[in-house]
């Protein structure tokens, strides 16, 4: 964890951003010793969103399994793709 005082954002921006993306953590920025933000590289926080979303995606599943939902085979799957696909070109 890379932790750096406000005044060092202001007066070295740069030092703190190449420190984010070659670190690929995020670098907790204080003002006064406290807490005050958080800076990231771009791709360390679409990496973070595209695991939030994964994780997302992995719950609902989880829900409509335990909710009773039908559950299909990936060979039961690609067959109703498939009619779907034939009825639209259709």
């Amino acid at each position: 964890m890379q932790i750096r005082p406000s005044s060092a954002l202001r007066n070295d921006y740069s030092a703190i951003s190449d420190l984010a993306r070659k670190t690929g953590e995020p670098v907790f920025i204080t003002n006064k010793g406290e807490g005050d933000g958080v800076f990231m590289s771009v791709e360390a926080f679409e990496e973070r969103e595209k695991m939030f979303r994964h994780r997302d995606a992995i719950y609902a599943a989880e829900l409509s399994r335990l909710s009773g939902e039908p559950v299909y085979s990936q060979s039961e799957l690609d067959e109703r793709m498939e009619a779907i696909f034939n009825a639209a070109e259709n």
